[in-house]
């Protein structure tokens, strides 16, 4: 079946589990009792392409419910029917030694994560529900009643007041795994445009007040669970988009805790959490923030934004009455009036796509060293006149949306890394070809050409003003200085050459790293030869989707 299956005929995975026994042939069976599944996944600190691709998956599960039923007030036993679902991947699959790849409703092409071979009691735990053995799983504790989904999976959408905001947890011997859910729904739209600065308690620095509220409501559900659970393991965070941004306050508030837990961030498309204050305090926190080609998301809020909601919401709906009058009042609410700006907090790791003839791109990963890679539309080195962007540039680049989602853009362009790298190591190439140097080499040199004519125009547009336009160009002056970092940054990469470590950290320190890895590659999905990694090709139903 798994071979008919593998040509196309019937389905993929079968549901029927065991071994096809041969007649007359004698057939050999280990036994190995109580055998579980869980994601590798690195506790270093450094970068590792492991932990990229591990945690994009992750980061997209969050999306998903928990799939607990009963999901509330369970009697004698729970299950997970849910596929896909957070309870069904830990609860059912992974334990029941099943490798499973479904992290999106939606998904069509199979994503499997890298699994390491473990004893069932290694597991990423999901905590076991019977009330004959627990008494606080007895349902007449009514709202103070334990299951798996009051320990797992926090979500305040149902509670009145609530933030709408999503996230689970687990862990096992060596890693404490979180991951926070993005915007989903209009509620977190809101949330995301709730940008007033507060002060942040018990840290440095102001916070996005949407993003710290959510922090806050979640805080107590991760902190009971660490008090229950952790025991010296490292603390992985993930998340994407607004997931990522409520991580990262949630991160350094744990970096900061009296406790000192170790703790390792990765973000995805990650909006500013805090301002520069903020990021400063927060220098020390072990953060990959990953930013995808021309993604819109990671712009805001701009720097030049302290949106107080109760002004610019008004603006918003006068703005479709009377228009002069409504746009006063909407800048008015975005526009900061002292205090720091926003920044990122992290070490930026940047997909830049390299297109060739045909269809064929490949994604370089690297990190700029310049704002304008990153954002390429709303930012001081492109079009922004005083303390507003140019409207129509970030416009266009909102139709680089689909650069934004995990499933047709973040993942794929993981996986390809991880391959690329994969396979520079067992070959001894470098990083970046001669072909994607060239190409990168060029577009700097463009990009750099546009901020020259860029300083031309303010020459022009300033003429009376000498003091306004020297401001102006020295901005661009720089951005076109670390331009030339860039050109080194590539360099380099063009002559680096990888070890294992830099591949999967330190999971090649497992002993049968090299048996786990295998059967990762033995997937037909992962076992193709692609001497560039190149992408796979979002299907038109996904792009419609995005």
């Amino acid at each position: 079946m798994k071979a008919m299956g593998d040509l196309g005929f019937g389905p993929i995975e079968s549901e029927l589990y065991g071994i096809g026994l041969i007649p007359n042939k004698h057939t050999v069976l280990e036994v190995r009792p109580l055998r579980a599944f869980r994601p590798m996944l690195s506790k270093d600190n450094a970068f590792s392409a492991l932990n990229l691709y591990q945690l994009s998956l992750f980061s997209s599960l969050s999306y998903c419910n928990f799939g607990q039923e009963p999901a509330e007030k369970p009697i004698d036993t729970v299950t997970f029917p849910l596929d896909p679902s957070v309870g069904h991947m830990f609860g059912n699959s992974l334990a029941s030694y099943t490798e499973s790849w479904k992290i999106n409703s939606t998904q069509t092409l199979a994503y499997y994560p890298l699994y390491e071979d473990v004893p069932y009691s290694k597991r990423f735990e999901i905590l076991p529900f019977d009330p004959t053995l627990y008494k606080k799983n007895n349902r007449e504790l009514g709202p103070n009643q334990e299951h798996p989904a009051t320990w797992h999976f926090f979500d305040d959408g149902k509670a009145e007041g609530g933030t709408n905001t999503q996230a689970f947890i687990t862990h096992h011997d060596e890693i404490i795994l979180i991951s926070v859910r993005g915007t989903l729904e209009l509620v977190d739209f809101v949330r995301d445009t709730d940008a007033e600065q507060v002060p942040i308690t018990g840290g440095i620095g102001k916070a996005h007040k949407g993003f710290y509220d959510a922090y806050r409501a979640m805080s107590t559900f991760i902190l009971t669970y660490l008090d229950s659970f952790h025991v010296d393991q490292k603390v992985i965070i993930c998340g994407h988009s607004l997931g990522g941004a409520i991580a990262t306050l949630l991160a350094e508030a744990l970096r900061r805790d009296t406790k000192k837990y170790d703790v390792l961030l990765y973000t995805y498309g990650s909006l500013r959490a805090g301002d520069a204050d903020f990021v400063n305090g927060a220098a020390d926190l072990a953060h990959h923030r990953m930013v995808n080609s021309n993604d819109p998301i990671p712009s805001v809020p701009a720097p030049w934004m302290n949106t107080r909601k109760s002004i610019w919401m008004p603006g918003v709906v006068l703005s479709f009455v009377t228009a002069p009058l409504g746009a006063l009042i909407f800048a008015i609410g975005l526009s900061r009036t002292g205090g720091a700006p926003y920044e990122h907090q992290g070490n930026l790791h940047h997909f830049m796509p390299v297109h060739f003839k045909g269809r064929e791109q490949s994604a370089v990963l690297w990190d700029p060293g310049c704002d304008s890679i990153e954002e390429a539309a709303c930012t001081k080195a492109l079009k922004k006149f005083g303390d507003m962007p140019d409207r129509d540039a970030f416009v266009m680049q909102l139709f680089q949306m689909s650069d934004h989602y995990m499933v047709p853009s973040y993942i794929p362009y993981a996986w390809a890394t991880l391959r690329r790298w994969q396979q520079t190591q067992e070959s001894g190439t470098t990083v970046v070809t001669k072909t994607e140097y060239d190409q990168v080499y060029y577009q700097l040199q463009e990009m750099q050409e546009r901020l020259k004519a860029k300083e031309a125009e303010l020459r022009f547009a300033y003429q009376s003003d000498r003091r306004q336009y020297q401001q102006e160009a020295n901005v661009l002056r720089a951005e076109i200085g670390r331009l030339d970092t860039s050109r080194q940054r590539i360099h380099t990469l063009s002559f680096l050459k990888l070890v294992p470590e830099d591949i999967y950290g330190s999971a090649t320190q497992a002993p049968e790293h090299k048996i786990n890895v295998d059967r990762w590659m033995a997937k037909k999905e992962n076992s193709v030869e692609v001497q560039l990694a190149m992408i796979p090709d979002a299907s038109s139903s996904d792009l419609r989707t995005a």
